[in-house]
């Protein structure tokens, strides 16, 4: 007999980032519509919505304006429009203006607004929650809950007070279950439960594999005569040589700098480190110039959905569906997936709604599916396919060349008659007998930091006595296998130190998990070339506390 009570509810959706926001929204618009009563709750990990939302963000409303047509007089915190728009050709000591007016008019930022994510999940948030959508953040959903006729049932939070020698606390509470016709898991790039139902359902069998990127962010208070409220910078080139990905700084409200760098995890020299790519950036003199003078106040990292449209997965299964980062929408040369993700999030609760309305439920969402091969989403990342691959099959130089040949047939209306493929990007790894290790310089303290130093700002907080979250399938495997043949990588991949080898100088080496370091970006997850590391959710409200981001 399970100790874990159970509620039922119509619609379950697990994470409360804009795909599943906006499918609880949509969710309760459809019901009233029609008459019905829907119960719906959403489940977030973070301690509140928001607090593990991170993206650049540069965001089209295009969805939003389906969804809530009024926002803009809704006292929502999109009220910077972009107003310039550039793109930057970096070299070491230099920096170039490419002509916006080469590149396909769909990349243009017009009448899109620079805007903290996480804020603007907030407020969607409390419009979710005027409709009657329940809300419970600090639980994480760690299970999925099968019917009998393997139809998704539910979920159901994690155990809370669990030691890490896997005994029970004095605080110790058991998870909670949650029935529902459909469960809807929106819990973003890799997720946890994702991952399982993708491979129970084999909703891959016709897609490509996923392929990612790893997004770094800072912001920066900075001297008031150098914001520009709307301004958006893009760079590409130095200080990254054969890896690929690129640098953003948006202005965004109250004097603030949002600023990134990204790194396709398609790289190949195990040498190289996504932070400290992004630490050296900043240290370019067309950056530095803008940053003179300022303070940094937060950081932050996340995997990025790099695959696109040929990456995309089946969408329903019986009992749920997958919606925005679960699935992968992001647009990559846009540099966008927040419009994506809430329209697939609408897309699904408007076929859940009619579906329950017709007396059905744990059955597939099949209109769903269908709605997606008709959507503007499928249009919008069918156009930009081979953007990526040809950028990672040909180099910057000649790549970003034959992506924008193609950008602009497709744009064109002349649809190629090829989808070029996406490979798993921890095989892309050389051995480090192939290549030269990277010397970073030392963190100034000014422009450039360590990572703890980093993580401290990220606000990251786990209760230390609790179960490892990120687990390893054979322990032998860090110093048997990765660190003769790459020196480890993990050490060098984890932007929050949470990976260290210890111990090499008296030969005896030991892999050693901050397992409280972490910021939740999945990248070891994703880039460990024995594929063995596996994250799972932590304890309900763990992880960091985004401000702003």
């Amino acid at each position: 007999m399970s100790e874990r009570e159970s509620m039922p509810y119509d619609l379950v959706i697990v994470g409360g980032g804009p795909a599943g926001l906006a499918a609880a929204i949509k969710a309760k618009q459809a019901a009233t519509a029609k008459g019905l009563e829907l119960s719906v709750c959403i489940l977030e990990k973070g301690s509140e919505v928001g607090a593990h939302i991170l993206s650049g963000a540069v965001v089209d409303p295009r969805a939003l304006d389906e969804l809530l047509p009024e926002w803009r007089t809704m006292d929502s915190p999109m009220t910077v429009e972009v107003s310039e728009n550039h793109h930057w050709i970096l070299t070491e000591t230099k920096q170039h203006e490419f002509p916006h007016g080469l590149m396909p008019p769909f990349m243009n930022n017009k009448g899109c607004y620079t805007v903290s994510l996480g804020n603007l999940c907030r407020w969607l948030a409390g419009q979710a929650e005027a409709l009657g959508v329940e809300i419970f953040p600090g639980f994480a959903a760690a299970e999925v809950l099968w019917n009998e006729d393997n139809s998704v049932k539910g979920v159901a939070t994690g155990d809370m007070g669990i030691a890490r020698d896997g005994s029970k606390k004095p605080s110790w509470q058991p998870g909670l279950e949650l029935h529902a016709k459909y469960t809807f898991f929106a819990e973003g790039v890799r997720g946890h439960l994702s991952k399982q139902l993708i491979r129970h359902f084999a909703l891959d069998k016709d897609s490509d594999p996923q392929i990612y990127g790893i997004g770094l962010k800072e912001l920066w208070d900075i001297d008031p005569a150098k914001h520009v409220p709307g301004k958006v910078i893009h760079t590409q080139g130095w200080p990254l040589s054969d890896a690929n990905g690129g640098g953003f700084i948006y202005h965004q409200a109250n004097g603030q700098l949002a600023l990134g760098f990204s790194v396709w995890l398609n790289y190949s020299n195990p040498y190289l480190s996504p932070f400290d790519e992004f630490q050296r950036w900043k240290t370019h003199p067309a950056i530095k110039a803008i940053l003179e003078g300022g303070r940094r106040v937060s950081y932050g990292a996340r995997a990025i959905n790099d695959g696109g449209w040929q990456s995309v997965p089946k969408l329903a299964f019986p009992g749920g569906a997958l919606i925005g980062c679960s699935a992968g929408f992001v647009n990559v040369p846009r540099i966008k997936g927040s419009h994506t993700a809430m329209k697939t999030g609408m897309m699904a609760a408007d076929a859940a709604v009619e579906a329950i309305a017709s007396q059905r439920g744990n059955d597939e969402l099949t209109a769903y599916q269908a709605a997606y091969q008709t959507s503007w989403v499928e249009s919008e990342l069918r156009m930009v396919r081979n953007t990526l691959p040809a950028v990672e099959r040909f180099g910057n130089l000649i790549g970003t060349g034959i992506a924008g040949v193609t950008m602009w047939l497709e744009h064109l209306g002349l649809r190629l008659p090829f989808t070029m493929k996406n490979h798993p990007d921890y095989k892309s790894l050389k051995k480090k007998s192939e290549v030269q290790p990277i010397v970073y310089p030392k963190p100034d303290g000014v422009y450039s930091f360590d990572k703890l130093s980093s993580v401290f700002i990220s606000n990251t907080n786990h209760e230390e006595d609790q179960p490892v979250h990120l687990k390893l399938k054979d322990p032998s495997i860090p110093i048997a296998v990765n660190l003769p043949l790459y020196d480890e990588p993990a050490r060098l991949y984890c932007p929050a130190g949470v990976y260290e080898v210890v111990g090499q100088e008296t030969g005896e080496p030991r892999f050693q998990i901050n397992a409280q370091n972490c910021v939740h970006c999945k990248t070891c997850d994703i880039k460990d070339p024995s594929q063995n590391i596996v994250w799972v959710v932590p304890e309900g409200g763990g992880g960091p506390n985004y401000p702003n981001m």
